[in-house]
């Protein structure tokens, strides 16, 4: 089953699948951000609803409805002569679910509406029934419930309907958390039926919201999102075959306090600095979002400590991580990509002395053992790339010692500093470093290595980064020959692979007879990658409209018909290896949608920054 997702701009949504069957503890119709966008909170699962026509009973629930989306996603159900519609909505920046119903039928209908509630971190279960007491009021035509273990309150309204209380606990199993070997039995609390009679076509909103003010019409409320969303696309002034994907964009951007982040992925994951600042070109800067650009760079730029932006936030309490030693050298990259669509000076100005720490810092060492070695490479502990899943002390892709696409990054970052200082008039002390960076690398990448200091010349895209990046330290030849390599043994449909095929380590399913995260970066395949791939490929082909076309045909047209036309423009985190490909992970990623998104307006269609001229270096030669 397919599955979408709505979401508010906080970090809260509504996700299900097209059935509107509970089969994961994630699925929610409400799952509030208490701390925007972190302490995700379950409080309305699902609205279970039943339909009497006559003396004919209908549960929606065991029926398969058609899915749409436009716009918003839409469950169509057809029986009886009857036709229903539900439309599914979150306010922008409010804890609050609307679900318009839009029924059609030329007899009277009964409705029956019967909330499953509870009051959970949405990463918890109740294995028991849990000593929670749910105090529930009517007022004014609505359903008020407290909640004994949180502050919140929750309203849910059925407008011109009787509420019957029936208050009882349910059991519930969750298949796909079992599936991932997860907590996957709970309980949920039954509220109730709400009752409402139609004798005439209408349309009406079940609201579900923890705000304190909600008294508007929620039609207009509903109309509102509409035309928000509308003038994303229009703001965004991207061709319409790819409205879906800048839609998705949308879903990722949330607040943060007064700045702006990015949700790395949901259902579970909350902002993480490596995926805001690997997604941010796809997410702002592609659809015009310049603000939401700045925003994301300098509440990034304030959290920086001893060079290093976290890699993490946690759900929980929002504490960062700072076990990264690439989220800095994105960071200095992304602030390049901004400056090459807005020429914005005074961000510039704002966030050097940020960039200077970040170089400073990795050339005298800081903290899980980064520093600039003797050979002016970076060397640094397992575990700190991109590919760092660890399994109590083991790490499946430890990476330590001079990961490839660090080496690149670092060159990168100092050809950006070099460029940097010239145009602030700063002492350019970068270009010399560069230089020797470039001539030490090229000494020692006689093979395409993954991790420069243990010669490991595993299969792996990582060098993919030697090519894509804006600044590079490889000739024409070998860009190629690496654009060939991952091209022979690592592409597929969806993105990818993490390791070729053939080697020991290789895992061509997700789950399977080991841990999951064993698998993660051994053989799964990530969509993100396509991005810098496709970036690559046409660098290497000079961009010519006959490559471009190829690319589009080859690498992302098989993906965007796999998805189809009844699609929210949500992609997955990560694919199985081989055939089929079944997808896992999130449902959607920030990087996967904003790295197809990127490449495409970027690379195929070639709509390229508007002071990507101003920004340009001399080669730095060796």
């Amino acid at each position: 089953m397919r599955e979408w997702i709505v979401t508010n701009g906080l970090g809260g949504y509504s996700f299900f699948n097209t059935m509107q069957a509970t089969t994961s503890k994630f699925h929610g119709l409400l799952v509030a951000s208490l701390r925007p966008p972190v302490e995700r909170w379950m409080f309305v699962q699902n609205i279970l609803d039943r339909v009497i026509i006559g003396n004919k009973t209908f549960h929606l629930p065991d029926m398969k409805p058609s899915f749409s989306f436009d716009l918003l996603p839409t469950l169509t159900y057809q029986f009886d002569g009857c036709v229903i519609q539900k439309t599914f909505c979150m306010p922008y920046q409010k804890n609050t679910s609307l679900i318009k119903y839009d029924i059609h039928s030329d007899k009277p209908v009964t409705l029956i509406h019967e909330p499953l509630i509870s009051s959970r971190h949405f990463y918890d279960v109740y294995y028991e029934v849990p000593p929670i007491e749910f105090n529930i009021q009517t007022q004014r035509g609505h359903l008020i419930v407290h909640p004994s273990n949180v502050q919140e309150s929750l309203m849910i309204h059925v407008p011109e309907s009787t509420y019957q209380k029936n208050p009882y606990w349910l059991p519930i199993f969750y298949p796909i958390d079992s599936q991932r070997k997860d907590s996957c039995h709970d309980h949920l609390y039954h509220i109730g039926r709400f009752i409402k009679n139609i004798e005439e076509s209408q349309s009406y909103f079940v609201t579900s919201t923890i705000e304190t003010t909600l008294d508007v019409n929620p039609n207009d409320v509903f109309q509102h999102e509409i035309q928000r969303k509308q003038r994303i696309l229009q703001n965004a002034d991207i061709p319409f075959k790819y409205h879906r994907l800048v839609l998705s964009s949308d879903n990722f951007l949330v607040k943060k306090g007064k700045h702006t982040t990015v949700i790395a992925g949901y259902p579970w994951f909350s902002d993480w600095g490596r995926d805001t600042l690997i997604a941010l070109p796809g997410l702002t800067l592609i659809t015009n979002r310049f603000s939401h650009a700045k925003d994301i760079l300098l509440e990034l730029h304030q959290t920086c400590k001893h060079g290093i932006i976290p890699n993490t936030f946690n759900d929980r309490n929002a504490e960062p991580a700072y076990n990264t030693v690439d989220a800095s050298l994105w960071f200095v990259d992304r602030v390049y990509q901004y400056m090459r669509y807005t020429n914005d000076m005074d961000l510039l100005k704002m966030v050097y002395p940020t960039l200077q720490s970040i170089i400073q810092h990795y050339q005298q060492g800081t903290v899980h053992g980064i520093h600039m070695d003797t050979d002016h490479l970076i060397s640094h502990d397992p575990g700190l790339t991109w590919m760092d899943v660890k399994l109590g002390d083991f790490y499946p892709t430890p990476r330590g010692d001079k990961a490839v696409e660090i080496q690149a990054l670092w060159f990168n970052s100092l050809s950006i500093m070099s460029l940097f200082s010239q145009m602030l008039g700063k002492p350019d002390t970068y270009r010399e470093l560069a230089e020797e960076v470039k001539r030490s690398f090229l000494s020692v990448y006689d093979e395409q290595y993954d991790v420069i200091g243990t010669r490991d010349a595993s299969i792996r895209p990582n060098k993919i980064f030697l090519v894509s990046l804006p600044f590079t330290m490889v000739e024409p030849d070998l860009q190629s020959s690496i654009v060939n390599d991952v091209q022979d043994h690592l592409l597929t449909v969806f993105g990818l692979r993490t390791l070729a095929p053939r080697d020991h380590n290789y895992k061509s399913t997700y789950f399977g007879n080991y841990h999951k995260d064993v698998a993660y970066h051994n053989g799964t395949v990530w969509t993100w990658l396509m991005g810098p791939f496709i970036t690559a490929f046409l660098k290497t082909h000079g961009y010519e409209k006959q490559w471009r076309e190829t690319a589009y045909n080859e690498f992302v047209e098989p993906l965007l018909h796999v998805y189809g036309e009844k699609w929210d423009g949500s992609i997955h985190e990560i694919f199985d290896a081989e055939p089929p490909y079944a997808p896992q992970g999130c449902i959607a990623q920030a990087w996967s949608v904003s790295e197809i998104l990127r490449a495409l307006i970027e690379d195929i269609e070639y709509k390229r920054p508007m002071y990507e001229d101003t920004y340009v270096l001399d080669e730095i030669r060796v």
